[in-house]
């Protein structure tokens, strides 16, 4: 089997997320997507996060109509923070006779050196990158594959801002995330 592992805090989770999944596994040799759900991301603040359960609920809603996209929630019985590549070795011994790949947006390129043993990350996985607001990257690696997803223009930081300041996010996720959102008055 060959899985995409999606990793990120999903925070919330947004249409974006859903289209780049539906993209790799329609036009890469991918049979499924997993979402690797990471509880707290190193570079990024604890303070800033819906709790797990909640993204969790979020994620499950949004990805409920496509049956090649589950959920790992390996990252939950790790430590904290998470570290990418520790994911990966554990992934990799539980699932032996699974390939995986890594789906990231190009944008992570950027800063992918901050990242706890990144060499090793880039050493022993294809990583597939999808465009992220219109950043052009020259990236010289067997490992890295561009590919021609759709850019995304959409980010959880900006959909948090904007609840924040009252605008209308209902266009940038799945119908069943807003609504939870909206009536759970999560990030508000």
């Amino acid at each position: 089997m060959k899985v995409g592992l999606y990793f990120g805090s999903f925070n919330p989770v947004h249409n974006g997320h859903i289209t780049v999944a539906k993209y790799m596994h329609s036009h890469y040799p991918i049979d499924e997507i997993w979402y690797v759900l990471s509880p707290q991301n190193p570079l990024k603040k604890a303070e800033d996060l819906l709790d797990e359960a909640s993204r969790l609920k979020l994620l499950e809603v949004a990805i409920q109509p496509y049956s090649f996209m589950k959920i790992s929630t390996i990252e939950f019985e790790m430590p904290k923070p998470s570290y990418t590549y520790l994911t990966m070795r554990e992934l990799k011994k539980r699932y032996p006779d699974t390939f995986f790949y890594i789906i990231m947006g190009n944008d992570v390129m950027l800063s992918i050196d901050l990242w706890k043993n990144y060499q090793e990350i880039l050493d022993e996985n294809v990583i597939y990158l999808y465009p992220r607001n219109d950043i052009e990257l020259l990236i010289i690696s067997k490992n890295i594959i561009q590919t021609d997803a759709p850019s995304v223009m959409i980010s959880s930081s900006d959909i948090r801002n904007k609840i924040k300041l009252g605008e209308s996010i209902q266009d940038l996720l799945p119908d069943e995330v807003y609504e939870i959102i909206e009536s759970e008055k999560f990030y508000q």
